[in-house]
């Protein structure tokens, strides 16, 4: 298995880049960054300087990946959203102070959604499209507006959980992932 580049992309011969993954026209991979085994990097993204991305992540069109952000195996980054990376951001400061961000394993983010630095998004968490995510999204949560706030659960395949057990894939949530009344 080999990597896959396209001849409009640039990619620092300084990144670690895993077997199977494609990296589509004019995206820009950072030196220092790391990309797992069989991505897709979609056309226009950017991943900046020591960004990590786990495994069999999907990187849609347009995305920003920057310098203190971590991605799990199994994410999904929808088109246009962005992550920032610093509370306090001028063009004048010499001294960026980066705040980490966590998106954990099997998470999806929605188109145009923003994710403010210093979050963690949990496992098989979801981000409506054109949400702001402010705190902490916990696992299995369904998250939506701006600020993003919990509007549901959802179930390992994505739809929408009523029930301990998806009648759809059959996978039984962690008792924890109820919304706590």
């Amino acid at each position: 298995m080999s990597v896959y580049i396209h001849p409009s992309a640039e990619v620092s011969e300084q990144a670690k880049i895993g077997d199977g993954t494609k990296i589509w026209n004019l995206a820009q991979v950072r030196e220092d960054s790391v990309i797992g085994k069989n991505c897709i990097i979609s056309k226009n993204v950017y991943i900046d300087a020591k960004a990590i991305l786990g495994d069999r992540v999907k990187v849609q069109n347009n995305v920003n990946v920057y310098h203190g952000v971590e991605i799990g195996d199994d994410v999904f980054l929808g088109p246009s959203m962005t992550f920032t990376n610093d509370f306090y951001p001028r063009a004048f400061n010499a001294d960026w102070e980066i705040t980490r961000t966590y998106v954990e394993n099997g998470a999806s983010i929605g188109a145009n959604a923003t994710i403010v630095c210093g979050v963690t998004i949990g496992e098989y968490a979801m981000v409506g499209s054109g949400s702001v995510v402010t705190k902490d999204v916990p696992a299995f949560a369904l998250v939506a507006g701006n600020p993003a706030r919990r509007i549901g659960t959802v179930c390992k395949c994505g739809r929408r959980a009523n029930t301990a057990t998806c009648p759809h894939c059959k996978f039984t949530l962690p008792e924890d992932a109820w919304e706590k009344k």
